[in-house]
């Protein structure tokens, strides 16, 4: 299971994903929006995707957490639109014989996607609204900030055919 979605994450579902009865372990990781933000009272997040590439960095996110680790099963659900405060943004569940392979893969796939895949998030707060971000596309190549405030693309459909780098 790895997708986008634009309803409330439902962790049961992650959880009967990555079942699997050579599994003696399973780590969840859940990413939740707060109520705040660099001194910001934050309001609520909202999240935009370039659905098909954002699915398919996926994918190879969930091939490379397989070669480096004997993982039996991952799943990744990454929520669009609006995300109120204390909702999961993102969800990712990792089975595996050993706690620590779960957790070495669940730690990869989440800083690996935050790395590359084309998901950008608003945030809104008392005052006004600012695109948080790692990438930022220069010159049709997207690229990691380092500084966290890239201003992402409005629009997703402006990014369709850029290659992701990271």
């Amino acid at each position: 299971m790895l997708r986008l979605t634009g309803e409330p994450i439902v962790l049961d579902e992650l959880l009967a994903a990555v079942a699997d009865p050579k599994a003696g372990a399973v780590v969840v990781f859940i990413g939740m929006t707060r109520d705040n933000n660099e001194g910001r009272n934050v309001e609520r997040l909202e999240y935009e995707a370039y659905a098909g590439m954002a699915e398919r960095e996926l994918e190879k996110i969930a091939q490379q957490a397989h070669v480096r680790w004997p993982i039996a099963r991952l799943a990744v659900v990454h929520r669009t639109g609006v995300v109120p405060i204390g909702m999961a943004s993102v969800v990712i569940a990792v089975s595996s014989a050993h706690r620590g392979d779960a957790f070495a893969a669940a730690r990869f796939t989440i800083d690996r996607l935050k790395e590359v895949v084309p998901i950008w998030k608003k945030e809104f707060f008392e005052g006004g609204a600012i695109w948080i971000g790692d990438q930022a596309c220069r010159d049709g190549v997207w690229q990691q900030t380092g500084d966290g405030t890239a201003d992402a693309p409005r629009d997703p459909s402006a990014t369709e055919g850029r290659e992701t780098s990271g």
